[in-house]
């Protein structure tokens, strides 16, 4: 179980998460939902100590950090939680000079110190898991968005994350490119992979999301098994946002 409790984030003055409670429960898939600006991508951030809590505790596996703002967490504490996340980031995030399989092993081979050859046989099995092995000699720039996402993806997945955060997967990519990220995601999840994910991808928070949770203006509105809340959401807050990625979806249609 990964678990947040009471998290609060600030950026000056400006409180963007409020008292966030979230459960993500093993082998399973919560998404995240909710306009621009509600704090989706803030949250991610703090789970893998991109950003920092104000206060609040994050358990994570055996890990648990409280949050304080006269203390920081140390780098080794950073570090053992970074070990356990892996993220896939909006806009892909690859290096330019470095080929797809080059992509995927430097850090199994910078930061875990793994010899050249178990990192490049490990990369090449995540590739083909992701439907790229043909692509390993490949520069990033030759690829479409949705290979170079699937080539993040690869790479998120090369060091075997307890849990894997998604940062807006899809929406860099147009309909039919998105499509290949979900089918990469909704393969993941059925194999057990814990996921927790910000998206306006209707489509992918329909396949592949066993609990959405929606927030607004920092804290969370409502949640619950992700057919039941897209079928019957409670809270208008929620009836609303729906219906708007109903309509994005009937246009893209």
């Amino acid at each position: 179980m990964i678990a947040l409790s009471a998290i609060e984030k600030s950026f000056g003055g400006n409180a963007v998460l409020r008292g966030i409670d979230l459960a993500v429960p093993e082998g399973r898939v919560t998404a995240l939902i909710g306009p621009s600006g509600s704090g989706k991508s803030t949250l991610l951030r703090c789970v893998n100590l991109l950003e920092m809590p104000r206060s609040g505790t994050l358990d994570l596996g055996d890990i648990r950090l409280t949050f304080r703002p006269d203390r920081p967490p140390t780098r080794r504490e950073m570090l053992a939680v970074r070990r356990q996340t892996g993220m896939v980031f909006q806009n892909f995030q690859l290096f330019p000079h470095r080929t797809v399989l080059e992509n995927v092993t430097e850090g199994l081979v910078t930061v875990a110190k793994w010899p050249q050859a178990r990192a490049r046989a490990r990369a090449l099995e995540l590739l083909e898991r992701v439907g790229l092995a043909h692509k390993a000699g490949d520069w990033p720039a030759n690829l479409s968005g949705g290979q170079q996402q699937r080539v993040a993806i690869a790479r998120a997945l090369a060091p075997s994350p307890r849990l894997l955060l998604c940062d807006e997967p899809t929406s860099a990519l147009d309909p039919e490119l998105a499509a290949e990220v979900v089918d990469v995601l909704a393969s993941l999840a059925g194999e057990g992979m814990t996921m927790l994910m910000a998206t306006h991808d209707l489509r992918l928070a329909r396949r592949v999301a066993d609990t959405v949770v929606f927030l607004e203006g920092g804290t969370i509105v409502e949640r619950g098994p992700a057919p039941d809340l897209f079928a019957h959401p409670k809270d208008p807050r929620t009836r609303r946002f729906i219906r708007t990625l109903l309509g994005e979806a009937a246009e893209e249609a």
